[in-house]
């Protein structure tokens, strides 16, 4: 089996393309180490100890090393985990129904006014067709979370949490594309 790997925008990152479907729906965002414990695979990543992120997309791995961690000796251990992991065809999580949820829950969502169903359907619509592609081939995601007085609030994740170049993107790609197409749109924040 070969896994590919390919860099993200953020030095700190890596992703890793195993050739197969990692989440048949959806992503998953893990930031902690207790987070992790919903995923065997997750847990491992994070218990070589230089893990600070991992994050599963739809056909891909996204890892992100702490501060200080050099790429070059971490990455045969990620490897190793991985190439045991879908070798073993090993579950991505475990039993109890941690792979029902894909993205965080709804409750972390502004709650828009009905009043904005049209604004934010498109807001939505755009997200999803332009913005989240392009965001997963750099490894990482971007959640809607709520629009409010022409601001739309995202949340990044994968690669772009953290990212040095993500307030960039936000501003110069996102903000600027979502102004755009809806004029309503005044200012875009990442949470």
């Amino acid at each position: 089996m070969l896994i590919e790997t390919e860099p993200t925008p953020n030095p700190a990152t890596l992703k890793f393309l195993p050739g197969r479907t990692v989440m048949d729906a959806g992503t998953r965002d893990f930031a902690t180490p207790e987070e992790a414990e919903a995923s065997p695979l997750a847990d491992a990543l994070f218990g070589l100890g230089d893990v600070t992120g991992v994050f599963f997309g739809r056909d891909f791995i996204s890892v992100t090393a702490g501060p200080g961690v050099d790429w070059p000796g971490l990455k045969p251990d990620v490897l190793g985990i991985l190439l045991d992991h879908f070798a073993g065809n090993m579950p991505l999580f475990r039993t109890g129904g941690a792979a029902a949820f894909s993205v965080p829950p709804e409750s972390a969502d502004f709650g828009d006014n009905p009043e904005d169903a049209d604004i934010v359907a498109q807001i939505r619509e755009l997200i999803d067709t332009r913005i989240r592609p392009a965001v997963a081939n750099d490894g990482g995601d971007i959640v809607y979370r709520g629009f409010d007085a022409g601001k739309v609030y995202l949340q990044m994740q994968g690669a772009c949490s953290g990212c040095p170049s993500s307030t960039a993107t936000l501003k110069n790609g996102i903000e600027q594309l979502l102004k755009y197409y809806v004029p309503e749109v005044t200012e875009v924040r990442a949470i």
